[in-house]
């Protein structure tokens, strides 16, 4: 796209010579140059371009548009899901199985793995397809003035943004995007809401200038304004200089960064790897001891990948995956909050620190009248019938479109009878140069009298009026008091005018008379203290990462309750070091000034401090901050390249979705919880058993059949936790897969489990022994070995479905919840434990049919089972490791 050259530069080059100049994203050169200057490299005018040259400019060009993100083809989103370590694990003993023509395991596992790629590729696309409708709701049209030939007047026309070009004249209005860098050329009373850009949520006053100032970054050059900003009061007229690609907002989606492993990634990852490693070992130990001990060769190779298998939480991926696209679904429905990416809602789950922008979630984007005040900080509503006569008046003869944000938060506050009384003369409008506005009204009863009534800045009012230099102080300093409290303060003065028939100027705003002050303050977003009392309840803590002044951040968070403590400025954590930051960080709450890179850098603290983060965020300025949390988080209706960033957008900005999606991710991620716990237990202590007593047996304690069809029964089961419903009780605090805790608590109950298959050894001993079946190492009977199997296939079911009862969390179900599918499935699995090896598919899996005297003796290990799980769950639960 073209651009004008160096300030100071005179070379006429047009638009196509200027392409091959720019710095996309880089500082605009064209800031330095005078509105002529500018127009004259854009080889355009005041009355705009003719349609001729529009049409070629938009085909040499290209459209005004910023280019899309890429999206994921199905190749490789299915891809990407074989990154998961537990799903490439699978698939390895699954190739492993097939291998070894262990067929039954390596079709079962196979297929295990492409149902979990196939689901969460299909929730990831699903989430994709969600945020591309979002792009139907944004405005796409501009004012523009085109000329049918050279010599034709200018007409406006209503085109769409995609058709603007460098050289366009623009007409900006109330409410209007900004669809291009453009430079102003005239406006009248124009303020922009620059937040999308840099997080300043006060609208910014804008005005041509003719020789621009070289100081200040570009978006404090009051003569430019940028895409992806919005007008909010005023009307300008501005020539377009950058357009599509090379806008300071397309700049910030070049790249977009490399993020850092989420909490999800890190657990998981964590996990794996242990995981891994024993599954890896196991083969080879069982080989090389059934050669040692029984001199049995690569015939118990089948053998020994079954054991890895079956020490394989190989339901790990559809379990995730099926309870993160449920829970997804969920909150997609019920609250209109997406998740774009599937292991974000399980982050969500994690959260123990929120950080929010202060503007539109705190509070709303608008004022509201807090109280008037006398010069000597009394409260006095005569201050404020005179601030509304100011508003009421110029709107109405300065003929505004409508009043800006704070005129409009006065005349809500006082109404339209007391500025009706009078009766209007004259109107200056606000000026941005002189930061005020004046009406003029004729009194009732004062004839030939005028009372001019003034509002605007505090310094630029107080200036006006006839004080003596003490006095002057002293309202500056009861000001600033004010100020330092978080309230935007509008100084009100009168004078007297003989009445005339000639014009009033800027000139006659001398002598004036001060009357107070007038002070507004944010308005509160109407959920936002609900939802900071359920994030406190959750164990959620919330830091305040905003642009504004540390006064109006502090003031909001006390409004709503919140402690905002000492406020740190922003620029103090420039000199501090990445861990006296985490420090700082840990205990300040608000943090005011903030520039992008302080968001990023503060929230890259926490997550270094052991924090699971979450950041709101809408505006460019909030890219490196939403890429550096373990979950972005934005609005709808934020900018494209922020949302296209974000883990999760909601369907209206509002801190009450975010905590049903809170809540949601740890309904997920408690879930995703019990199950590794509860498989990787039971399955750790049945390999331990089944170890040990395969050196002791002469033959293989289970067959590989077996192995296979009890997996297939416990899994099964298990995926009953993706739908468990679980207490309240049991959402109160952050969940955080720690491989450590899962650890410890895996050996603890895996030995367990262990001691309880050993014990229903000598307990099948004993009854077969009293039945008269051979068993044990010296017996090799056919009969013996049949119910040996089928013994501890009953026990190993039974003690499994036990411990999905006993170990899942939140076991207390919800008041009035009907009956948890886990129940449901435990019950299940403990009837096909029974009844299956008494079934005629029992001698087709090599199992018979067992003396009665062994299952009361089961009965007694398993009731000593169930006591030792309850006490060994309470010291864990006390031990506050039961995660």
């Amino acid at each position: 796209m073209p651009e004008a050259v160096a300030a100071g530069s005179t070379d006429p080059a047009g638009p196509g010579e200027q392409e091959a100049r720019q710095a996309p994203g880089g500082p605009p050169s064209w800031s330095g140059l005078t509105s002529l200057q500018v127009l004259r490299q854009l080889d355009s005018g005041p009355r705009g371009l003719v349609e001729a040259e529009a049409g070629e400019r938009l085909a040499r060009f290209g459209e005004n548009t910023v280019p899309p993100w890429r999206t994921v083809s199905w190749p490789r989103r299915l891809g990407g899901s074989l990154r998961d370590p537990f799903t490439a694990v699978l698939l390895c003993l699954g190739l492993v199985s097939a291998a070894v023509s262990a067929w039954g395991t390596a079709g079962v596992i196979l297929s295990l793995v492409v149902v979990s790629c196939v689901l969460r590729a299909g929730g990831e696309r699903r989430a994709d397809r969600s945020v591309a409708e979002l792009r139907k709701l944004v405005a796409t049209t501009a004012t523009v003035l085109r000329r049918t030939a050279e010599d034709g007047a200018p007409r406006s026309r209503e085109l769409p943004v995609t058709e603007l070009v460098p050289g366009d004249v623009i007409r900006l209005a109330p409410g209007d995007l900004v669809p291009a860098d453009v430079r102003l050329l005239r406006a009248s009373g124009l303020t922009v809401h620059q937040a999308p850009l840099t997080g300043e949520s006060a609208p910014v006053a804008k005005h041509p200038v003719d020789v621009p100032e070289p100081e200040g970054g570009p978006f404090d050059q009051p003569q430019l304004c940028f895409q992806g900003s919005s007008v909010a009061s005023g009307s300008g007229t501005a020539v377009v200089v950058r357009t599509g690609a090379h806008t300071r907002f397309a700049a910030t989606r070049t790249g977009p960064g490399r993020r850092a492993a989420s909490a999800f990634d890190q657990s998981v990852h964590g996990i794996s790897w242990v995981l891994i490693r024993f599954m890896l070992l196991t083969p080879p130990l069982v080989l090389m001891a059934n050669a040692a001990l029984r001199g049995r060769g690569f015939e118990t190779l089948p053998f020994a990948v079954a054991v890895a298998v079956g020490l394989t939480p190989e339901m790990l991926p559809v379990i995730v995956t099926t309870t993160l696209a449920r829970g997804a679904s969920l909150l997609a429905r019920d609250h209109r909050v997406i998740v774009k990416r599937l292991p974000a809602l399980h982050d969500l789950g994690a959260v123990d620190v929120l950080c929010l922008d202060k503007t539109g979630t705190l509070t709303q984007d608008r004022p509201v009248l807090h109280r008037a005040l006398d010069a000597w900080g009394r409260p006095d509503t005569e201050v404020l019938r005179w601030a509304g006569v100011n508003a009421w008046w110029t709107l109405q003869l300065a003929d505004l479109p409508a009043p800006d944000a704070l005129d409009e938060a006065i005349l809500d506050a006082v109404g339209e009878d007391a500025p009706s009384a009078y009766e209007g003369v004259a109107a200056l409008p606000f000026d941005p140069v002189r930061r005020l506005s004046t009406a003029v009204v004729r009194r009732p009863g004062r004839l030939g009298l005028h009372t001019m009534v003034v509002k605007g800045a505090v310094e630029a009012v107080i200036e006006r009026c006839a004080l003596a230099e003490d006095e002057r102080a002293r309202l500056l300093a009861l000001a600033a008091r004010e100020a330092h409290g978080g309230l935007r303060l509008l100084a009100v003065a009168t004078a007297e005018r003989p009445a005339r028939s000639r014009a009033f100027t800027t000139a006659d705003e001398r002598g004036l008379t001060l009357l107070g002050f007038v002070a507004l303050r944010d308005a509160l977003a109407p959920t936002a203290a609900d939802a900071l009392e359920v994030f406190a309840d959750r164990g959620v803590a919330v830091k305040i990462l905003t642009g504004d002044h540390p006064g109006t951040a502090a003031r909001a968070c006390r409004d709503l309750g919140l402690d905002p403590g000492a406020v740190l400025c922003a620029d103090t954590i420039e000199g501090v070091t990445d861990d006296e930051l985490a420090d700082l960080a840990r205990r300040t709450t608000v943090f005011a000034r903030c520039a992008p890179e302080h968001k990023a850098r503060i929230i890259s603290a926490l997550r270094a401090g052991g924090h699971t983060t979450g950041f709101l965020g809408d505006g460019v300025n909030d890219l490196p901050a939403l890429r550096a949390a373990d979950v972005g988080i934005c609005p709808r209706d934020a900018v494209d390249v922020a949302r296209e960033s974000a883990d999760v957008v909601l369907a209206e900005k509002d801190l009450t979705a975010i905590a049903h999606a809170i809540t949601s991710g740890r309904h997920s991620s408690v879930n995703i919880a019990t199950y590794l716990r509860i498989t990787l237990s039971s399955n750790l202590g049945n390999v331990i058993a089944m170890l040990a007593t395969g050196l002791m047996l002469p033959f293989l304690p289970m067959l590989p059949s077996q192995i296979l069809v009890q997996n297939l029964c416990f899994d099964a089961a298990q995926l009953a936790f993706a739908f468990d419903r679980l207490h309240p009780s049991a959402l109160r605090r952050p969940t955080v897969l720690q491989p450590r805790r899962i650890l410890r608590f895996i050996t603890g109950f895996g030995l367990l489990g262990a001691a309880a298959d050993l014990a229903t050894f000598g307990v099948l001993a004993f009854a077969l022994h009293d039945a008269g079946g051979p068993v044990g190492a010296g017996g090799t009977g056919g009969t013996g070995e049949a119910a040996f199997h089928a013994g501890w296939f009953t026990e190993n079911l039974l003690t499994q479905a036990l411990v999905m009862l006993l170990l899942r969390t939140g076991r207390r179900p919800a008041p009035g919840a009907p009956v948890s599918p886990v129940r449901r499935a435990a019950a299940g699995l403990a009837v096909i434990g029974i009844l299956l090896p008494l079934s005629p598919l029992g001698p087709l899996l090599g199992m018979t049919a067992l003396p009665p005297l062994y299952y009361p003796l089961l009965g007694a290990v398993l009731a000593l089972y169930t006591v030792a799980l309850r006490i060994n769950r309470s010291r864990y639960e006390k031990a506050g490791t039961g995660r």
